[in-house]
């Protein structure tokens, strides 16, 4: 599988330092439209070091189950240009999908944790919005 970085939500490991504690890290929280019984990406997670490799992937556990669908990891190549001071790269990455059941529609809400290398934990909140097809707004 080939995952090219785009205008989507992409959480890449090592951009910036957070904030927060490894004791009590803040969690992340985001909002993913889908629709129903459709795989939606819901999360990339990379390591890049500074001479333009790959670092070691970071641990991804699911901490609290969506309550109406299914989350699945996959394993994958990211291809991405002018990141950083990489002019072309093309590294290892984990895929995060969502996928409800087929009659669900409404907020369903999961919590992953991701350890990234180095001891930083991350806690990511994130609800997925499933609409039918006919409520999505079209641009």
């Amino acid at each position: 599988m080939k995952v090219l970085l785009s205008a989507v939500v992409v959480m890449l490991c090592g951009i910036a330092t957070p904030a927060w504690t490894e004791d009590a890290p803040a969690p992340v929280e985001r909002t993913i439209k889908s629709a129903p019984n459709k795989d939606t990406r819901i999360g990339v997670y990379i390591n890049v070091l500074p001479d333009c490799t790959s670092g070691p992937l970071p641990t991804i556990r699911l901490v609290n189950a969506p309550a109406s669908g299914k989350v699945t990891v996959k394993s994958a190549k990211v291809k991405a240009t002018n990141y950083k001071s990489c002019l072309a790269l093309e590294v290892p990455a984990y895929v995060a999908f969502y996928k409800s059941q087929p009659d669900f529609i409404g907020d369903d809400v999961l919590t992953i944790e991701v350890k990234y290398a180095g001891g930083r934990t991350e806690i990511q909140k994130i609800t997925v919005n499933v609409t039918s097809p006919g409520t999505q707004q079209k641009i």
